[in-house]
């Protein structure tokens, strides 16, 4: 059944390539690592119908994946953890595509990352993040909150995973064992929480520094690109706004891909009359925004949502878009990814509108956004990074 269901499964809306799978070999092979801890009683199945946690589905795999193979013959209750908004949305298209392959009896509701998500789980899925913060954001989380009888299975693709991933695991769980390799997969299984570690460890997010060089404060949760830091690209971009400085007609910002918040603070005092938003695809990210916000005084002039892409946004709404892309989708790299962005930037764009990208030089993208928005220069370049403004030209037949 579940490769019928496996079979149907995609990404959209994330990117969809041939290349692009909704399904891998680790989705499979935790699934098949539950069954076999319920055969040997390390897992019951009552435990799993009734206090099960999953965290980092993709695109809904192990959450219809458990549905189907292990909801059959009881009522289950999924707590769901899914920091992507484009795999929420792809879960529940994918959820209605199998619809006849799950058990009405089966259930999920997806919860924001608290204590209230894992309180009393005695089974969490896991797949294991690529971030090390993250990882360990997430273990302290479970092993501060969930059931001292929980087991966790956490699954990823060897080539992701680290030995480093196992220091972290032993850092909140006294017990983990490592599975053997299939189709170049591993499941990392672990229990008996460091409770005391755990909790000491959560206090420490989100993570804040101040950065005296842009006078701001920055926060950010574990799995936050650059976490608590200023990456190079949005730093390139920052200079690039600051030597262009204030046009007094603009009266709505979006930072797209919002990530810690830092153009978001930054374009709201260099437009101090402006209504800003910022917008990320990660929950993670949407987070460390409102902290960074609150952290600079500017809460209330500055909404963040948690939005795949722009699709939350009117046509022709926005003065300005600033944007530092993302050139992979999950853990593939793939420069397409922020095409269908640019596109979703210039639909929200008014005619006349700016969109500021910085961007690795070697993406050549001044040609696509040329194409996408519309005429667009160069505004700034190092030898690594180049910002690019395309302004909005509505085209006539």
């Amino acid at each position: 059944m579940t490769d019928t269901l496996f079979d149907a499964l995609r990404r959209w809306p994330d990117l969809e390539a041939p290349e692009l799978f909704a399904v891998d070999a680790a989705d499979r092979l935790v699934l098949d690592e539950l069954y076999g801890a319920i055969s040997a009683g390390i897992v019951s199945a009552d435990d799993l119908r009734e206090s099960l946690v999953i965290m980092g589905d993709n695109y809904g795999a192990l959450t219809l994946g458990v549905a189907a193979r292990f909801g059959q013959d009881a009522p289950m209750a999924i707590r769901l953890h899914q920091d992507s908004r484009s795999g929420q949305i792809a879960l529940e298209a994918n959820a209605a595509d199998v619809a006849s392959l799950i058990p009405d009896s089966a259930t999920w509701t997806q919860q924001p990352l608290s204590s209230a998500l894992v309180r009393d789980a005695r089974v969490v899925l896991m797949r294991l993040p690529r971030s090390l913060a993250q990882l360990s954001e997430w273990s302290a989380l479970i092993a501060a909150h969930a059931h001292p009888d929980v087991v966790v299975f956490a699954t990823g693709r060897i080539k992701h995973m680290t030995v480093t991933m196992n220091d972290v695991v032993d850092t909140f769980f006294a017990e983990r064992h490592i599975s053997h390799a299939v189709q170049k997969s591993r499941v990392i299984r672990c229990a008996q929480p460091r409770n005391s570690e755990a909790r000491a460890a959560l206090s420490d997010w989100p993570r804040r520094t101040h950065h005296s060089d842009i006078d701001m404060t920055v926060c950010a949760t574990g799995g936050v690109f650059a976490g608590d830091s200023v990456d190079i690209g949005t730093r390139v971009l920052l200079g690039a706004l600051d030597a262009a400085g204030a046009a007094p007609t603009v009266r709505r910002v979006i930072d797209l891909g919002c990530g810690s918040g830092i153009l978001a603070v930054a374009t709201a005092r260099l437009w101090p009359d402006a209504e800003v938003i910022a917008s990320d695809n990660s929950a993670a990210a949407v987070v460390s925004a409102r902290a960074t916000a609150a952290a600079n005084g500017l809460e209330g002039r500055i909404t963040v949502v948690h939005d795949d892409g722009l699709q939350g946004q009117p046509d022709g709404s926005a003065d300005v878009i600033v944007f530092n892309p993302p050139f992979h989708t999950g853990a593939t790299v793939h420069k397409e990814t922020s095409y269908r962005l640019f596109a979703d930037a210039a639909r929200v764009l008014r005619e006349g509108g700016q969109l500021w990208v910085v961007a690795n030089s070697h993406l050549e993208y001044r040609p696509v956004l040329s194409d996408i928005v519309g005429p667009t220069r160069q505004a700034g370049r190092t030898p690594k990074f180049t910002v690019f403004v395309s302004t909005r030209q509505v085209w006539l037949p």
